[in-house]
């Protein structure tokens, strides 16, 4: 059969063109007996030989002529030939398309496994080229598909929220001596608790210290405690010391923190990972560590990703087998969005 380009729909007309495109295969929307048809539906059948033309032009005229017309035209082919070939329906995200539901992000809406267009939806996905700029606030809720530049597709879930599951109980003490120095705090013959059981610090004479008479505090560790009362430190003045240290990111950091150990979870530096923080759901105890859950790493809430970031992330935080969460900051109030690798 062949196709007419009108207004960026391609029209099929004929008697069995529904049942044919439509009702059969899933590609397009009904209109009367014939369909109309998106340029990456149009193109895909045009490809597999389904689709005799488009006012007389084959898949090459056709496709070269879908790239210059619609943005991201030729990522968005590869990622929708990719989920057909996969076994699925899907439908261009757009109105009046099968599954449409009005938000503009998502280039195509992929339905599960023996689901019919307009069916259970699996995935609302976003394609993205390896280059492409990503902001960080409209990522959750959608699968990413990002094409690289050897037209290779990856695929990532974006999450809200974090995953924690908040288990640790902390009793702190109250008023322990501690100094500020540098770009860190000690705190002075601190009870065996807010190290062994709490988890905060690092001892001042290695891990295995049978006495713990002196704890090294982060910045973030001591403006917590001090705001808490625990320490005998001016919180201001940690506050102000961090701001000093590393800038603006050190307010975003602590407020992250802060969240976490709220909500009984332990953050300890994620220096090793390349992140904020690594974190721990339930600590028995320093004696009993179970391994870490998850990366945090804490981002302006305006943040924009570049996708080789998040691709590095996700993959560093897999290879470790921990979750990749993202914390999108701003005056001391915050987000998680969480990011993993998806295999449709």
């Amino acid at each position: 059969m062949d196709g007419t380009l009108r207004d960026g729909v391609v029209e099929v007309r004929g008697t069995d063109a529904r049942q044919r495109y439509f009702d059969s295969s899933g590609y397009g929307r009904p209109r009367g007996e014939g369909v109309d048809l998106a340029r990456v539906e149009a193109a895909h059948l045009l490809y597999r030989g389904d689709l005799a033309s488009v006012d007389g032009r084959g898949f090459r005229e056709f496709f070269v002529d879908a790239v210059d017309a619609e943005p991201r035209f030729a990522a968005r082919f590869l990622v929708y030939a990719d989920f057909r070939e996969r076994g699925f329906y899907c439908s261009p995200a757009r109105d009046g398309w099968p599954g449409h539901d009005a938000d503009p992000l998502p280039d195509l809406t992929v339905y599960e496994r023996g689901a019919e267009p307009g069916g259970a939806v699996a995935y609302r996905v976003l394609v993205a080229g390896e280059r492409r700029e990503l902001p960080a606030r409209d990522l959750a809720g959608l699968s990413l598909a990002v094409v690289d530049e050897e037209s290779d597709v990856s695929y990532f879930t974006c999450t809200a929220g974090g995953g924690f599951e908040g288990a640790t109980t902390t009793d702190l003490p109250s008023g322990v001596a501690a100094t500020l120095l540098d770009d860190r705090a000690v705190c002075w013959d601190p009870p065996a608790a807010l190290y062994q059981s709490a988890f905060y610090g690092q001892p001042v004479a290695g891990r295995e210290a049978a006495v713990v008479d002196a704890l090294q505090l982060s910045l973030v560790e001591a403006a917590d405690l001090a705001a808490r009362g625990a320490v005998d430190l001016d919180p201001a003045a940690v506050r102000e010391r961090g701001r000093t240290v590393e800038g603006e990111r050190f307010d975003r950091r602590l407020s992250v923190y802060r969240a976490l150990r709220e909500d009984g979870v332990v953050p300890k530096t994620g220096y090793k990972f390349g992140a904020d923080f690594r974190t721990y759901d339930d600590v028995p105890s320093v004696a009993e560590l179970p391994h870490s859950e998850a990366l945090v790493r804490v981002l302006p809430a305006d943040h924009a990703f570049h996708p080789r970031e998040l691709a590095l992330d996700v993959r560093l935080a897999g290879g470790v087998r921990k979750r990749m969460v993202f914390a999108l900051a701003d005056d001391g109030d915050h987000r998680w969005l969480t990011v993993g690798r998806l295999t449709p």
